[in-house]
């Protein structure tokens, strides 16, 4: 179960980073200007913002399963279509739209499934694990949609995503299963209880999230052309560096979510991430201006970091949303992320025209530091998604398949 949430919303991810990937052909050599190239690179970040909650609020009703599976096939189909229309550039970014808007299922039900098959204890790592997802998804697109850009054209580049989440649709509908869950008729008040209502704890995450975006997402959406324009380096090799800097920080991504699970707290962790993504970027600026070849290192570094915190405060949020919120919870944690994603997109695109790359990178350093003193001081509700251990109290929630034994 773990696998297929990960390769699923890997496969989405792939689809997401498509149009980042082409910017240095759409800028380059067709002369689209960076600020349109960016918003291009957003729409489909702009999709799934429009979606998550609703995929989320789906997952709480019928399940991971179908949820998963439907939307990675509409997300395949909307790749197809795209890469049949890549000619128009309107046209290619409302079928990215739809594709985001289609990724958002996994994004939404992939953390809850993880959550509800792996118990507190194991649930740092398992999630840390299930958030290697983006990080692996954006790493296979570094080093094939370059690639396959700049030899074929825009759209066999598009094609990769109609394979990759053409499969995976077909495996989620075939082999995933929901986990066990407390029936609702049976769930206590507490479970069933709105996390939102008389706490600030899960607005807090969010806030940390969005201003955490920031840093990540300039320097996944435009590390490749600064690698190229910037740094002078060959559109393959940058894409080679990309996606190692991409799977540095998956691993990252585990041992922070190892690291939750040692200390007993999402929380700690979180605000170490939070500070020393702050000085990652602030070093990477320096370098950058300094004009030094350490920049490279610099930015390979600042991108693990900047991804490491997301497993912590997704695991965060649903511990605390608990097994009939933590869809809606999760989707609105993404919505919020996303919506940071879609901006920072365009927004950063026209800071770098106007001022540069190292003063750009300074800016979201600065939104780093803001997120520090927003993470709470605590963890709370943290077994809401415990599962009765037996008799009565325990059954399939959604009846989508047969009762089976959690592992």
């Amino acid at each position: 179960m773990l696998a297929l949430g990960v390769l699923a919303q890997a496969a989405g991810t792939v689809l997401l980073s498509t149009p980042a990937f082409l910017i240095p052909l759409l800028h380059t050599e067709r002369g689209l200007p960076l600020p349109l190239a960016g918003l291009l690179a957003a729409t489909p970040t702009i999709g799934m913002v429009l979606t998550l909650i609703l995929w989320g609020a789906l997952a709480d009703r019928v399940g991971e399963r179908w949820v998963i599976a439907g939307g990675t096939a509409l997300a395949a189909l909307a790749a197809g279509a795209a890469a049949a229309t890549s000619a128009n550039y309107v046209v290619l970014g409302i079928f990215f739209l739809l594709g985001g808007a289609a990724a958002a299922s996994s994004n939404a039900a992939s953390g809850r499934l993880v959550v509800g098959w792996f118990p507190r204890e194991r649930r740092g790592l398992a999630m840390g694990i299930r958030q290697m997802s983006q990080p692996l998804g954006v790493a296979i697109a570094a080093v094939t949609i370059p690639v396959l850009a700049e030899r074929d054209g825009i759209a066999p580049a598009i094609l990769a995503s109609v394979v990759f989440c053409g499969v995976l649709a077909i495996a989620c509908a075939i082999f995933l299963r929901d986990p066990l869950r407390h029936p609702r008729a049976a769930a206590t008040k507490a479970v069933e209880s709105n996390p939102y209502r008389g706490s600030s704890l899960l607005w807090r995450i969010h806030s940390v999230s969005l201003l955490l975006v920031v840093p990540q997402f300039t320097l996944s959406t435009f590390g490749l052309v600064w690698l190229i324009a910037d740094q002078h380096v060959t559109a393959a090799l940058a894409g080679v560096v990309i996606g190692l800097s991409q799977f540095v920080g998956a691993v990252g991504r585990i041992g922070a979510g190892v690291l939750s699970d040692r200390v007993g707290s999402r929380m700690r962790p979180l605000r170490w991430v939070a500070i020393a993504a702050a000085v990652a970027m602030i070093v990477l600026a320096g370098l950058d201006w300094l004009e030094w070849p350490f920049a490279i290192v610099a930015m390979v570094l600042a991108t693990t970091i900047s991804v490491a915190d997301n497993g912590l405060a997704f695991t965060a949020v649903a511990e605390i949303a608990g097994p009939h919120w933590s869809g809606r919870a999760l989707g609105t944690q993404n919505t919020g992320q996303y919506i940071a994603a879609s901006a920072v997109g365009p927004v950063a695109g026209a800071l770098i025209g106007l001022v540069g790359y190292p003063l750009t990178f300074v800016a979201s350093a600065l939104c780093a530091l803001i997120a520090v003193p927003l993470v709470p001081n605590y963890d709370e509700g943290a077994d809401r998604h415990a599962v009765p251990t037996g008799g009565a109290g325990t059954e399939h929630v959604p009846a989508t398949g047969t009762g089976h034994a959690r592992a």
